[in-house]
């Protein structure tokens, strides 16, 4: 019997994670893949010619951005199916991550082809990273909606999620998006704004929201580039009363140890596990 990698074609497509913005942080292997690989499917080749020229690659570049992925995601199709290898890069960071790339990521594991990580940058994990906020448990939301209606909609479904929130957000929606949080989440909710992050201005903003809304609403610098916006999660509200809860913690324990009756009711409802363990013992 044959093993899963015997059956995928030899050619393959590397998702290439390249710089947010400073070259420096381009890895060796991500320059080595970039340099064997018959062609380089990228998201603006205007963007991403500056790294290919820094590091003296020049494998032919494709065009793949969210207008014609699909169409795009066909033609690489065949491209590999000849047994040329391709590399997908987005403008910066990791591709796919509210970028392009996933209808060619699909189509490629579809018909067997080998895909593989070369990970580094994302600006997702880099603002996680130095925001000082909880990193334990997180949501990323990625770019909200652009109407007003839409986007207050989003952060209502959001405002009592108690993870830290991740999102994107444009130069010309930071504004907005900020004071809309500040309306729903709570003036005083801690946030962080962080700003073309590896970049020469880059800046990492740490108060409320209601004060990181002005202070950017003042600052047309701070309106500049591009933005990681995270959101400390709110506080767990309660869709049990104590009697519900030791009624149900009453009935776990007929079956196995308090503690871990305590730790399972926990994670289903969201209460803390000491609490759940003292309501064990009444």
């Amino acid at each position: 019997m044959k093993s899963p990698s015997s059956k995928k074609n030899p050619a393959q497509l590397f998702v290439v994670a390249t710089p947010l913005g400073n070259l420096e942080d381009m890895s060796f292997r991500a320059v080595r893949v970039l340099q064997e690989v018959s062609v380089i499917a990228a998201e603006d080749t205007r963007r991403v010619r500056p790294l290919l020229v820094h590091y003296g690659i020049t494998t032919p570049v494709v065009s793949c951005h969210l207008q014609n992925e699909q169409r795009m995601a066909e033609k690489l199709l065949l491209r590999l199916q000849q047994g040329q290898s391709i590399a997908l890069v987005s403008d910066a960071g990791t591709p796919l991550i509210s970028d392009p790339g996933y209808p060619l990521v699909v189509l490629a594991h579809a018909q067997g082809f080998s895909v593989s990580p070369v990970p580094g940058p994302s600006a997702l994990i880099a603002a996680l990273s130095v925001a000082g906020l909880s990193v334990e448990r997180f949501i990323f939301e990625g770019f909200l909606p652009s109407r007003t209606q839409a986007r207050q909609s989003r952060l209502r479904a959001l405002a009592h999620e108690t993870r830290t929130l991740v999102f994107y957000e444009s130069s010309h929606r930071i504004v907005s998006s900020l004071e809309d949080m500040a309306a729903i989440f709570g003036v005083k909710r801690e946030a962080v704004v962080a700003r073309e992050l590896t970049k020469r201005f880059e800046t990492v903003l740490i108060d409320g929201l209601s004060t990181l809304a002005s202070t950017v609403r003042d600052s047309r610098w701070q309106q500049k580039g591009e933005f990681v916006v995270l959101v400390k999660g709110g506080e767990h509200v309660s869709t049990f009363d104590q009697h519900q809860l030791t009624a149900m913690m009453a009935r776990l324990c007929v079956y196995m140890p308090r503690k871990k009756a305590a730790e399972i009711l926990a994670e289903w409802s969201g209460e803390k596990k000491n609490q759940l363990y003292g309501l064990g013992m009444e």
